[in-house]
């Protein structure tokens, strides 16, 4: 078998393999969002250390019928086939522990995955595990990781339990566009630049989508067989998400990214849109889903303070998230009837003014790539994201796909395209009045960018508009 390729966590890896050389017990804890790869990473820092076992403990993922007794029996399962003995039984996660303790040595790594499942039902496992720990002398390093990072930010990483014990805490993002070509060149995926930004714009940096991409078949393709078929991998896995990530409050999480797949809102806005009663609960909620990595919370500022403004934009930063929402979901009707086996995605209303909106939220996670393609450096930033000038009276409502502003009061407009033609000189009007709309300070100046990837009319380039005409096919180059 052909092992998996593993791209990119060059700095995680070694910030893991720093710790593990003091020879030391160590604690790590590893969040981020689901299929990022976090057990992943702990295998790949395994491997590089082959003197030392893997010991990869995992939850159970939650069923009505779970519980506290059905998580240890899994655990002692486990254990029970490393040691290659007969099944054991534990009836206390004390108990457990210290079983394991026998047989783990110094130099041993020890993975516990899903750690929120397997304690999620009881509540003395946290007290147990954290006694269990203040015991160890032997140097092993002991990592802690899971999907449900709300659990692991309130049991673990906020908990007084855990306080002063954590020697190193990664949150994993999405893979890098580069190292997403990367990984998609590793599957022996052959496109343009746009059918590889196509699907960089639906599957993200997510790892695991993109170790889906099936080799000798289009873009076009691949998004059908995983976005568009009854058993698609990325047709079921919303459902999974919610399901695994969310049991029992799922509904109100739905309702919440249903009113932001339209684009940013204010929590008022949000508040409105989903009949949620005026409470400090809609807040946390946010809060979790910032945590599960599918929203971001966007302050809006003000140019002259450079303090926040009361509201702030939410809005949904996970690029498959939103294109589930937006295009998959209107659609399950006739995906689970196979209606999509030979109708071409071209055909779908709006695909293209979907696909550049997609575009853009993943050139938001892409931010340091995006100041070195302008041209500054991240230490002149003030403040950058997207930005929204609501409409009052006095002053126009104006929408920025990437705004930034620096120390030097220069405020960049960025605008985002993502056409198969190339741009013609309409997207001077549009920028112009765009700024035009803008209230910008005595002092300061709008400075134009604009990113694409088709190229430009001759006259846009020689107009002189733009600060920088940046082709978004060099980021898919190192």
């Amino acid at each position: 078998m052909t092992a998996k390729p593993f791209i990119g966590r060059t700095q995680e890896l070694e910030k893991l393999q720093t710790l593990f050389n003091k020879k030391s017990p160590g604690l790590v804890v590893i969040k981020g969002r689901r299929r990022i790869g976090k057990s992943r990473l702990a295998a790949e820092f395994a491997a590089k250390n082959p003197q030392s076992r893997l010991w990869n403990f995992s939850g159970l993922a939650p069923q009505d019928e779970m519980t506290a007794q059905s998580q240890r029996d899994y655990f002692a399962r486990q254990l029970a086939g490393f040691l290659k003995i007969p099944p054991l039984t534990f009836q206390d996660w004390s108990d457990a522990l210290e079983h394991l303790s026998l047989h783990i040595k110094n130099g041993d790594i020890v993975l516990f995955d899903e750690i929120s499942w397997m304690g999620a039902k009881d509540s003395s496992f946290i007290a147990k595990l954290k006694a269990w720990w203040d015991k160890q002398t032997k140097s092993i390093t002991m990592i802690f990781c899971g999907s449900v990072s709300t659990w692991i930010e309130e049991n673990i990483l906020k908990s007084t339990a855990f306080f002063g014990r954590i020697n190193l805490t990664l949150t994993l993002a999405p893979l890098s566009i580069y190292e997403s070509v990367l990984l998609l060149k590793a599957k022996r995926f052959q496109g343009s630049s746009y059918d590889t930004y196509k699907l960089l714009s639906i599957l993200g940096g997510i790892p695991w989508y993109l170790e889906q991409v099936t080799s000798g078949i289009t873009a076009d393709d691949i998004i059908k067989q995983l976005c568009f078929e009854k058993d698609g991998l990325l047709f079921l896995e919303f459902d999974r998400i919610f399901h695994d990530l969310f049991n029992g409050k799922s509904t109100t999480y739905k309702k919440i990214l249903e009113a932001l797949k339209e684009g940013a809102k204010t929590l008022s806005e949000i508040r409105e849109g989903i009949n949620f009663p005026h409470s400090g609960t809609l807040s946390q909620l946010m809060e979790h889903l910032i945590v599960a990595g599918f929203v971001k919370k966007q302050s809006l500022w003000s140019f002259k303070t450079l303090k926040p403004l009361k509201q702030s934009l939410y809005y949904i930063c996970d690029p498959y998230m939103r294109f589930y929402l937006k295009v998959i979901a209107m659609h399950r009707a006739k995906i689970d009837l196979g209606a999509f086996i030979d109708i071409p995605l071209s055909s779908l209303s709006g695909f293209d003014a979907h696909m550049g909106l997609q575009l853009e939220y993943l050139l938001l996670q892409n931010r340091s790539r995006l100041l070195k393609a302008i041209g500054i450096a991240a230490s002149d930033v003030v403040c950058d994201g997207s930005y929204k000038q609501s409409q009052t009276s006095s002053i126009e409502g104006c929408q920025i796909d990437y705004l930034v502003q620096t120390s030097s009061k220069n405020l960049f407009v960025c605008e985002f395209k993502f056409r198969r033609k190339e741009l013609n000189s309409e997207i001077l009007d549009d920028m112009k009045t765009k700024i035009h709309s803008l209230k910008i300070p005595k002092g300061y100046a709008a400075v134009p960018v604009l990113f694409h990837i088709s190229g430009v009319a001759a006259s846009v380039e020689t107009s002189n508009y733009f600060y920088r005409i940046i082709d978004i096919t060099d980021f898919l180059e190192e």
